[in-house]
């Protein structure tokens, strides 16, 4: 089996929000408590409890009025910078089907990944009380995948905008389905994330510019992700085991100059 991916097709899009829906299901979520501020798009934002969200964008063109819907989660990116500065090895990607995955049980809440992603997408859940951080993220249904089965967010679209499968197949289909929109007077479409960071797990085929859905046109690898890594917390390494070291140098001293005020 090749790299996986998913396709959604944003024009056929319907913004039911089944795909929020079903990923709370099957990841046993929490449905969160919302207040009403003017839009249908509810939850307002990604968060530790919802790894999928659409996204409404009103888009007024003279007279005409049109919603753009964005289905937001993990991007799955092929050259992820979370991975390259999670420090205790929780996030993940799979060497062979190219998803991003995050093991909880590992993460120390350092936060590191909720800077670093030029998506924003991972955030951080920290208890109150114990001051304990978790991360989150939609994990492209790890547990469902390997196992043969598309993820759930797949799987529920009654309006058929997602479709699953291996990466080259749907890249030949993401293009022919950009050429009929555009030969149907779109001809702004387009086919976001063959490129963008390595190529992304998540492809979009959308009507309009990314920057009209809210996504970055060219997204950029951060340049102190590798920094971070290789560089800063090295030292930071470094710096703890040079502190103990001269801890244990001082018990020494003053063990020393004890047994020798005892002695006189």
């Amino acid at each position: 089996m090749s790299r996986l991916a998913m396709l959604i097709d944003e024009s056929i899009c319907m913004g039911c929000r089944g795909c929020q829906v079903a990923c709370k299901q099957w990841n046993d979520l929490p449905g969160e408590e919302t207040v009403q501020q003017g839009s249908y798009e509810n939850p307002p934002d990604l968060s530790p409890t919802t790894w999928t969200r659409v996204k409404f964008t009103e888009l007024i063109q003279g007279d005409s009025l049109q919603w753009l819907f964005l289905t937001l989660g993990c991007f799955h990116c092929g050259d992820p910078a979370c991975v390259e500065v999670c420090p205790t090895g929780a996030l993940k990607q799979d060497p062979l089907l190219g998803i991003v995955t995050l093991e909880r049980e590992l993460c120390n809440g350092c936060g590191y990944c909720t800077q670093f992603c030029p998506f924003g997408i991972p955030r951080l859940d920290t208890d109150l009380l114990s001051g304990e951080g978790k991360a989150s993220k939609c994990n492209f249904c790890q547990d469902r995948v390997t196992n043969g089965l598309s993820p759930a967010c797949v799987k529920t679209c009654p309006a058929g905008a997602f479709k699953f499968g291996e990466r080259d197949e749907l890249l030949v289909k993401a293009h022919a389905r950009v050429e009929q929109l555009k030969q149907a007077g779109f001809p702004d479409a387009n086919l976001y994330g063959e490129n963008e960071m390595g190529g992304l797990g998540r492809l979009y085929v959308l009507k309009e510019r990314p920057s009209v859905y809210g996504l970055p046109e060219n997204p950029q690898y951060p340049v102190m992700a590798n920094l971070w890594q290789d560089v800063v917390q090295p030292l930071g390494t470094v710096a703890f085991v040079a502190a103990a070291l001269a801890m244990l140098g001082f018990y020494f001293v003053a063990r020393r100059n004890i047994e020798m005020e005892e002695v006189e």
